[in-house]
């Protein structure tokens, strides 16, 4: 056989086996896809149903000295095994007895319904019957643990528990738009609960974590889920919050808006250097005399108004600026009234007769609005581009671009434009014809506290997982010098008089020098011009005014009665600014002699036990026995303290009052109660009278103070 043959030879043997293996694996392709299918589909199914997702633990959101403000908490449903073996030998002699546990816990239904639901659930064979009507917590979980049948365990009492986390505030309502809501169903994909607004809108991709993936195995009978994948939990968000100066900020506003029945208010604290906020409330009226955090006015689209006189310190920077005014030229306010083209502008004081020639210093002291519009027409009625266009270089006509979601856009006119009118720019002096929210206004307000240098306002400290820090947010500068130095300074001064001698004279504290600007806007109507009777009071500046802290703006909609800002806004800034500054100077601040110190301490009511511990550690001086009781009550005196026992009746809602926020909740939910908190401090009031009874499961809530 020669080579040729032999070669051929090998190859169709390597062609033949060739042709075999593709026979073998054309035929494993049908067989896969059709002679198999039901075997494979029901792999498929088997996995398919018996994956589970384990959920991770959703990250805190923190203040910036780490105290937790929002955090995810464990409730539970305990379900019951009908047909487990268990459960079957003890159902006919302690069903009667389940029933009449889970009627006296809920309250919701008498035990015979309860009994006629568990038999006939019985008979089902229900492998997963819902005992709990609500999601209960830990505290319950223990007791309803140890109900008939129930307390046999997993496997001899059929008992199937399972936990779903809840997203609670324990500040209560504090900051609570800004902290931001959650939306359970499906976003974007995601199943669960997901971040919505706020903060957990903003940053849900580092509070959710990753989830972990487990499986669902048959052990006896009982099916566990056995974790394949561990579950990363999501990351903490530090935010610039500040807790004291926060619940001093929202009680504030809130008593204002109480006693002016507003429709809602603002108010932010901002540090002047570094653009931290410290403090945002957002109250909306949910009834009369009732607010709530209801919708972030202070950055979203529907707190974006007509900024009304706080604009005039913008106008008067951009003139002082181009150096076509100085706060000594004199310009003639006449009688308060002048019709300009085919309007008329009033000074809100026109009535007593105007002002007549007065100084700029003047003008923006006592806020003329005629004053305002003769100034910025006179020197650029022939080029409104140039007033516009320093407005712009400022950077105030774009979004800051902060954190959160929902920033309402700042809206200026410009000439060209088809509603820039021959009257807008007088009108626009004055503060109105453009839009910009409370936190824009105050980002401008607080460039002038800041010597001229525009800082983002921050909200975001860092970002931590498990204490590590793995992303820290510097300040930005979104503007290096909105204006000259000079134009700075004296914007500064006037600033100042505004509160010596202008409109906010009564706004000035006898403890330091406040610097601001009064704001008395009307409110547009939605079928045009201005509805009568409806205004926007604010006060936007910063203290001390020698050397600047902190920057603050309150916004106050629709107060009825008194309506100027000086009256209505004013009040609420001085009342924060001066506790804040009595909260951050030091004690080196003040004389050592002038400092009075207490013989004892102050003691309420309280845990027995932690009363003990501490006034031991302070050694000091208690009458009377050490209490038996789980809460005692505490008398004071000069040189003692004499401390008495309280009984609990379980049955009676207890009285609170004087308690820590701690001492007060465990007491309370121990009892069976939910517990709302509002505020920070010791409990100050309580929405259920001491004494009345209650049902388990019911919602108190405490005002702490």
């Amino acid at each position: 056989m020669n080579i040729r043959n032999v070669i051929i030879s090998r190859l169709a043997i390597i062609y033949f086996l060739m042709f075999i293996v593709a026979i073998v694996v054309t035929f494993k392709i049908i067989s896969v896809q059709n002679l198999k299918t039901d075997r494979w589909e029901k792999i498929a199914n088997n996995l398919k149903n018996n994956t589970v997702v384990i959920e991770p633990n959703r990250g805190n959101i923190c203040a910036a000295d780490g105290n937790v403000i929002a955090t995810s908490m464990p409730g539970y449903f305990v379900r019951m095994d009908l047909g487990a073996e268990g459960v079957k030998k003890v159902f006919a002699e302690q069903s009667d007895s389940l029933a009449y546990y889970l009627a006296h816990f809920f309250r919701d239904k008498p035990a015979s319904e309860y009994k006629r639901r568990l038999n006939e659930a019985y008979r089902k064979g229900n492998r997963s019957f819902m005992l709990t009507p609500r999601k209960i917590d830990y505290n319950e979980l223990q007791e309803v643990k140890n109900f008939p049948i129930l307390r046999r365990g997993t496997f001899g009492g059929g008992r199937v528990i399972e936990q779903e986390n809840k997203r609670v505030l324990p500040l209560g309502k504090l900051a609570a738009r800004t902290i931001g809501t959650m939306n359970k169903g499906v976003s974007g994909g995601i199943h669960g609960n997901v971040g919505y607004t706020g903060i957990e809108g903003a940053f849900e991709t580092f509070l959710k974590g990753q989830e972990g993936v487990g499986y669902k195995q048959n052990l006896s009978g009982r099916w566990l889920n056995r974790t394949e994948i561990e579950p990363r939990d999501g990351m903490d968000v530090i935010t610039t919050l500040n807790i004291r100066y926060q619940d001093i900020t929202e009680s504030a506003l809130e008593r204002q808006l109480i006693a002016s029945n507003a429709d809602w208010g603002t108010a932010i604290l901002m540090e002047v250097k570094t653009g931290d906020i410290k403090a945002i409330a957002n109250l909306g009226r949910v009834s009369t005399g009732y607010y709530d955090e209801i919708y972030n006015y202070a950055l979203g689209h529907a707190g974006c108004y007509e900024p009304g006189s706080t604009f005039k310190l913008i106008s008067l920077l951009v003139a002082l600026d181009h150096g076509v005014v100085d706060t000594s030229d004199v310009i003639d306010t006449g009688s308060g009234v002048w019709k300009y083209r085919d309007r008329t502008i009033y000074d809100s004081d026109y009535k007593y007769g105007g002002h007549g020639p007065i100084t700029v210093r003047e003008i923006f002291e006592k806020s003329s609005n005629v004053g305002f519009a003769k100034m910025i027409t006179t020197h650029y009625e022939k080029n409104p581009k140039a007033f516009v266009d320093k407005i712009r270089e400022m950077g105030i006509h774009q979004p800051l671009g902060v954190e959160l979601q929902g920033e309402g856009v700042p809206y200026f006119k410009y000439p060209g434009d088809k509603d820039w009118w021959g009257t807008t720019l007088a009108w626009m002096s004055y503060g109105y014809e453009s839009k910009m929210t409370p936190l824009q206004i105050l980002a401008f307000y607080n460039a002038v506290a800041n010597d001229g240098e525009m800082v983002k306002p921050r909200l975001i400290k860092e970002i931590q997982d498990r204490g590590d820090v793995v992303e820290k947010r510097k300040s930005e500068v979104l503007n290096s010098s909105i204006a000259s130095r000079s134009a700075i300074k004296k914007a500064q001064s006037l600033l100042e008089g505004v509160c010596e001698t202008g409109t906010g004279k009564s706004i000035q504290s006898k403890l330091f020098k406040i610097a601001g600007k009064t704001g008395t806007a009307q409110i547009a109507s939605s079928q045009g011009g201005y509805a009568k009777g409806l205004y926007l009071a604010s006060f936007a500046g910063y203290f001390p005014a020698e050397d600047p802290v902190y920057s603050m703006i309150v916004v106050v909609n629709r107060p009825q009665g008194a309506y100027y800002g000086g009256a209505v806004a004013g009040p609420v800034f001085r009342e924060v600014a001066e506790k804040v500054y009595a909260l951050y100077t030091s004690e080196d601040d003040y004389p050592v002699d002038t400092i009075q110190y207490a013989s004892v301490p102050v003691v309420k009511k309280g845990l027995s036990k932690d009363l003990d511990k501490v006034l031991d550690a302070l050694d000091v001086n208690t009458t009377g026995r050490t209490p038996g009781s789980l809460v005692a009550a505490a008398t004071n005196d000069d040189s003692e303290i004499r401390l008495e026992e309280m009984e609990i009746n379980e049955d009676r809602i207890p009285d609170v009052r004087g308690m820590t926020a701690t001492d007060a909740v465990y007491l309370l939910e121990k009892i069976g109660l939910q517990v709302r908190l509002n505020g920070i401090g010791k409990v100050k009031t309580q929405s259920l009278r001491s004494g009345d009874q209650f049902r388990k499961g019911q919602t108190i809530s405490l005002t702490l103070g």
